[in-house]
């Protein structure tokens, strides 16, 4: 019998986009598909929308909230309500490409030690058609937990989007529930719960899900590199809390975690130094910047990076960008960054 795969989409003001969503869904071939729209009481035309969806194909339930609870208590009420063997959550503005739930759940039937398989998402920029995806299943990554859990500690950062996530299902139940004191990094904070208790597998080759990207949404907003920092530190920090018993070095990892959080901050604040971005309507909050890493890594005036800043305000702002040492610094994390950005395009960490 082909698997199981319950797919939650929650929904909030996408009625527009929901249709797209599903059906990407109900087109997955070599799976058995469920699909629970989960309406968190939106002003749009989602009931019709949805019922319309739900009338004609008997693989789709609808529900709706009686009043708006959130992204998190949504969620948890899908993960209640999903009994496949494998469990997808899929935001109505996402959508998956063919073949994404047969290459993971084939992972997953082949090697019972991974529990959640994850690829590459292609991104959607507002306004502009959909990516359309393309290359071939190239082979399969599979990390241990804690391997995966290390990778993720060493560089501070979320190497998942969402959607192109695929759990087995026992596993998330044995996780347990999105955390609400992570609130845009619940799904941070899942992923490395999961990691704790199962091995993780990555598809690699052609891309999983297609993800659309909001340019007006809080995380990229002016105040957006401290909210972004507080809410990994929360993920990890949650995560050490709950499943540090987990794993043999928590201590260390989560001082790992730490110094990678701090050391981008400061990054950050010395490029807006670079930028002469300290003071008025574009500045960035250097000083909440500098606060953070000293309060998440209290060795923080250890770092290079530390160093890097004190002397760039001494040059000042604006001026420091032309100091050779700072233009060399600048173009090694510029390296750095694209380095990155490859190996995440062909390993997904």
């Amino acid at each position: 019998m082909a698997p199981t795969v319950s797919v939650i989409v929650p929904c909030y003001r996408y009625a527009g986009l929901l249709e797209g969503c599903v059906d990407s869904v109900l087109a997955q071939e070599g799976v058995d598909v469920r699909v629970l729209i989960l309406d968190d009481c939106s002003p749009d035309e989602t009931p019709e929308v949805a019922g319309r969806i739900a009338a004609r194909d008997p693989r789709v339930e609808y529900r709706r909230a009686e009043r708006n609870q959130g992204l998190i208590p949504t969620a948890n009420e899908g993960l209640a309500w999903a009994d496949g063997d494998y469990v997808v959550l899929l935001s109505a503005d996402d959508l998956l490409v063919p073949g994404a739930l047969h290459r993971a759940t084939s992972i997953m039937e082949s090697k019972p030690g991974v529990g959640m398989v994850y690829g590459r998402p292609l991104f959607a920029p507002p306004d502009q058609p959909l990516p359309r995806p393309g290359g071939r299943w190239r082979g399969t990554d599979v990390w241990s937990g804690s391997d995966w859990i290390r990778r993720r500690c060493r560089t501070g950062h979320n190497c998942i989007s969402s959607p192109e996530v695929v759990v087995r299902t026992s596993v998330h139940r044995a996780a347990g529930d999105y955390d609400a004191r992570c609130f845009h990094t619940s799904d941070m904070n899942m992923w490395l719960r999961i990691a704790a208790i199962s091995d993780i597998a990555y598809v690699r080759g052609t891309p999983q899900a297609i993800y659309r990207v909001h340019p007006g949404s809080m995380l990229r907003s002016r105040k957006g590199p401290m909210v972004d920092l507080h809410e990994r530190r929360a993920a990890f920090d949650a995560f050490f809390e709950s499943d540090g018993h987990r794993l043999a070095d928590a201590a260390r990892l989560r001082t790992m975690a730490a110094r990678a959080l701090a050391r981008q901050a400061l990054w950050q604040a010395s490029r807006a130094y670079d930028r002469g971005l300290v003071d008025g309507p574009d500045a960035l909050p250097v000083e909440e910047l500098v606060a953070f890493a000293l309060d998440v890594f209290p060795h923080a005036r250890r770092l290079r990076e530390w160093h890097g800043l004190q002397l760039r305000r001494r040059i000042g702002a604006g001026r420091s960008i032309w100091f050779p040492p700072f233009v060399a610094t600048g173009a090694g994390h510029r390296l750095a960054l694209h380095g990155r950005r490859l190996r995440w395009k062909l390993r997904g960490v």
